[in-house]
Formats: C-alpha cells, structure tokens, sequence
C-alpha cells in the first residue's frame, strides 16, 4: 500500500491557483482509475484505489498548505507506512511550467506544505514535482504561487496532469526513471 499527497489549499477560491497543482494532479489521477468516493479523514480528503497492481490512497490534506503535515503523518501513522511507501505530489517554482521531476529527500526550498510534511514526518520520502515556473522575482512569488492559471496555460496543464495520470503506473512500480521519461515523451506530442 501508498499513500499519494496531493498539496494545495482546501475551498473552490484555491482551486485554480499554481499552488493547487497536487490537488489537481490528484483528481485526474481518481478520475482516469477509477478510485472510489471521498472519504473525510485524516483531517482530508481520501480516495482508495489501484493504479498499476499497487493499493494507492490518495489525500487531499484540507489543513492548508502550511499545516499539510498534520495530515499526512496521522494517515501514514493509521497505515503504519514508512516514508518511502509515501509520495507527495507540488508545485515547483525552480522548474518550468509544465516540466515533472521525482526526487526522493531534500530539502523544502521554501515550500511551506513541504516543510510542514517534514517536520511532522521527516525528509526521506518522494517528491514529484509539478513545475510552475518562477515569476522572476522573489518578492512576486507570493503573488504568483497564488494566483490562477492563466486561459492560454489550460491546455498545457491539462496535457501535463493527464500525462502524470496516464503513466502513474511507473510511480506505483517504483520505477521513478521510467515515469519522467515517458511523461516527457507525452508531453512533447
């Protein structure tokens, strides 16, 4: 079994914003698999499902970003998961719209759901990164992590959520190389 995060701020005003994006990736991934109906627990939102052979509960913490940790660490204390059956899906100012990258560890560089999932969990878990793109500027950051997806941005997002989805199989497989190459290949279609 996997728990798999997905990071943003509860509420339909949120629902578009750059920060929202782990939600966002979530949905589809429900959606395109079948998962069953949300369940509130965890101080979240949870769906059970399989996606490649692999049991997957994924959460939505409702906490808000900042305290996101709060709910993770109480459903992977419910499982009794370790941090590698853990995956956290967010947004990522330091890649390029639209880009995915796994890592495992690391720090939070200055992601405030990141840092909050370290500190109630610990570091060692895998990270997929959505990326966002960074306004220029650290002072528009704010600004820009809060604010919606502009029209023109629409179908790249919806082409990079549905290639995350599509080949989430790899994920489940542990086969991280395997899902960013073929999510790249999807997305240069």
């Amino acid at each position: 079994m996997q728990l798999w995060v997905g990071l943003g701020n509860p509420g339909p005003q949120y629902a578009m914003h750059r920060h929202n994006v782990g939600f966002m990736a979530l949905d589809v991934m429900a959606d395109m698999h079948g998962f069953g109906s949300v369940q509130k627990k965890f101080q979240g939102w949870v769906q059970d499902g399989r996606i490649g052979g692999e049991r997957i509960i994924l959460l939505k913490p409702a906490t808000f970003m900042n305290e996101s940790g709060r709910s993770v660490g109480e459903a992977l204390r419910f499982y009794k998961l370790d941090l590698d059956a853990l995956t956290v899906f967010h947004d990522e100012l330091d890649l390029a719209p639209f880009k995915v990258k796994v890592k495992i560890g690391g720090g939070a560089a200055g992601h405030n759901g990141l840092r909050s999932i370290d500190r109630h969990c610990g570091q060692d878990y895998r990270r997929v990164r959505l990326g966002i793109g960074h306004p220029g500027h650290k002072d528009r950051v704010h600004g820009y992590v809060l604010g919606n997806y502009a029209k023109a941005e629409q179908d790249e997002l919806a082409g990079m959520l549905g290639s995350v989805s599509a080949e989430a199989d790899w994920l489940a497989k542990g086969d991280n190389p395997r899902f960013m190459s073929d999510v790249a290949l999807r997305q240069q279609d």
